[in-house]
């Protein structure tokens, strides 16, 4: 199983967690926040990504997202959520990602009445990117947040149309924000799924906890998984390596 697994890391962590990470054949998916994209040492990122190489792990990236939105109306905004994304592209050839995750910044409250302004926003945002993913073979995958239900990312998806460009399926937040069942998220998004974050919660809050720690149908979820996108990297999203542990465990009885 361990093949498929990443864990959530923040870069300014890398370094000291990447002894346990090749001990425990734990592939990393490396967390790049605006403050570490700004003060990157290069070479030590190369140094942490020939160590990760070496011992046959892959990894993945997760972007910054904090204040960011590649389709926000605000001119200035979309030129800051660029100038983001270039430093991630810049730190993915270093890294060489199966798949860089990013944050669609969608959210009908703010959006509602310019949900179109912000979708042709967003796909020639995007469209920007998708050579560059596709020169470093690697996906960019968009993964819902705020999402009520999946029309507006499929319309990005759609219109987009390239399989460097792809859904991350978070789990979580399917099960703290939308109003449609897995099976009906599965059906419109299902196929565009490169990669899935795993980790459970109350529908309350973000709470982060191991698979089937909290009320989310996870025998649904594998099943769901293996039969629309069974290459599907998977992260677990864990805040700490006990509950890391406690997934992966609690993972296999789902599985096996």
């Amino acid at each position: 199983m361990n093949h498929l697994i990443h864990a959530h890391v923040p870069y300014a962590r890398l370094g000291e967690h990447l002894e346990y990470a090749i001990a425990n054949r734990i592939n990393p998916e490396v967390y790049l926040s605006a403050e570490s994209l700004d003060h990157i040492i290069w070479e030590e990122l190369t140094a942490h990504a020939e160590a990760l190489k070496s011992a046959g792990l892959a990894t993945t990236i997760h972007s910054p997202f904090m204040d960011l939105n590649p389709g926000a109306i605000d001119t200035t905004i979309r030129a800051a959520t660029r100038r983001r994304i270039q430093q991630v592209m810049k730190a993915a050839e270093v890294l060489c990602p199966r798949v860089i995750v990013v944050h669609p910044g969608f959210d009908d409250l703010h959006y509602g009445d310019n949900r179109l302004e912000w979708l042709k926003n967003s796909i020639d945002f995007w469209r920007e990117f998708v050579p560059q993913a596709r020169e470093l073979g690697t996906i960019l995958a968009v993964e819902n947040i705020f999402e009520k239900e999946p029309s507006t990312l499929r319309a990005l998806l759609d219109e987009i149309d390239d399989p460097c460009f792809r859904h991350c399926f978070d789990i979580g937040h399917w099960n703290m924000f939308t109003n449609v069942s897995m099976e009906g998220w599965f059906s419109e998004l299902g196929l565009y799924i490169a990669e899935a974050h795993i980790h459970d919660n109350h529908g309350q809050s973000d709470e982060h906890l191991p698979v089937g720690e909290g009320e989310i149908d996870f025998a649904l979820f594998f099943r769901l998984l293996s039969n629309y996108a069974p290459e599907a990297v998977w992260t677990i999203e864990a805040h700490s390596a006990e509950r890391l542990q406690r997934a992966l465990a609690n993972i296999n009885g789902y599985i096996n």
